[in-house]
């Protein structure tokens, strides 16, 4: 649970308690309020376009977030089905479920937990540097939660692996100085960030570069803009990778749905992070 505290005068101050929910997963922020209400819309609507309608936001904002939840949990949150009579549409998983009946279970016991801080505390200035929490927000647009599966350490840089759970894994390279901080080992819980930007998709799977990860998977949502094209790879496991690329690119590639493709990246455009 973060809660934070709004501080007006000390007339207002007891009134001025708040708080605010997330599920944490092994110490991990991984879902807030906004995730939770696009998941009650998906229920409810089963689609995403009617569900980023009723919650007020993009289609394109709403699958980035679905693409961030399913990357960040063990298994997925949220499936397209295609075919059937209903021509296909976009559903929560069993788990989907469980993470919004917990979510609202939790809700409500903050909320009484909130109410009975507020009449016992006399004064929030003792308690209010322990109290506010802090949001990790960044611009990558693909973000995986793995597991150190093994450090190879060189001269000065190390290299290291992350089982993301799929069958794929994607390989870091940072300073040695950089695990040291980390207190990275086997088996660590780690969060590896990599810019849309920084990706390079290839129809041809069977492509050799000198970029340690290769993530193979089906096209599985392109969005044409103006100048550039926002391609998803589907590389199993609920788990996907996006790319900004240039029209012209996705024209040349004659990029299709449900098309076989690579995503490739160098491990030094991976970044780590880790909770203290």
């Amino acid at each position: 649970m973060s809660k934070q505290v709004f501080m007006t005068d000390k007339k207002t101050a007891l009134s001025g308690l708040k708080g605010e929910v997330f599920l944490l997963t092994d110490q991990h922020k991984s879902f807030a309020s906004a995730q939770i209400e696009l998941l009650v819309a998906i229920e409810a609507c089963g689609s995403i376009s009617k569900a980023a309608k009723q919650v007020g936001i993009s289609y394109k904002t709403a699958w980035d977030r679905i693409d961030a939840m399913n990357n960040m949990s063990s298994q997925p949150l949220v499936v397209r089905s295609t075919g059937g009579a209903q021509g296909g549409g976009t559903r929560l998983t069993e788990l989907g479920h469980k993470v919004i009946a917990g979510f609202q279970a939790l809700q409500e016991e903050h909320q009484h937990f909130i109410a009975r801080l507020g009449d016992k505390l006399h004064s929030l200035n003792d308690v209010a540097s322990f109290m506010r929490g802090e949001r990790m927000k960044t611009s990558a647009r693909n973000q995986f939660r793995g597991t150190v599966s093994h450090i190879t350490l060189g001269a000065v840089n190390a290299e290291v692996e992350l089982d993301i759970g799929t069958d794929q894994s994607i390989i870091a390279m940072i300073t040695q100085e950089s695990v040291e901080q980390l207190g990275l080992e086997d088996g660590s819980d780690v969060v590896a960030l990599i810019k849309a930007s920084s990706v390079i998709l290839s129809t041809n799977t069977d492509i050799m570069t000198s970029a340690r990860n290769k993530l193979i998977g089906t096209v599985s949502r392109l969005l044409h803009g103006a100048v550039n094209t926002d391609v998803t790879i589907d590389i199993g496991g609920g788990k996907s990778v996006s790319a900004m690329i240039t029209n012209v690119s996705a024209t040349e590639l004659a990029l299709e749905l449900g098309m076989t493709a690579c995503a490739l990246f160098k491990a030094p455009s991976v970044i780590l992070l880790k909770d203290a």
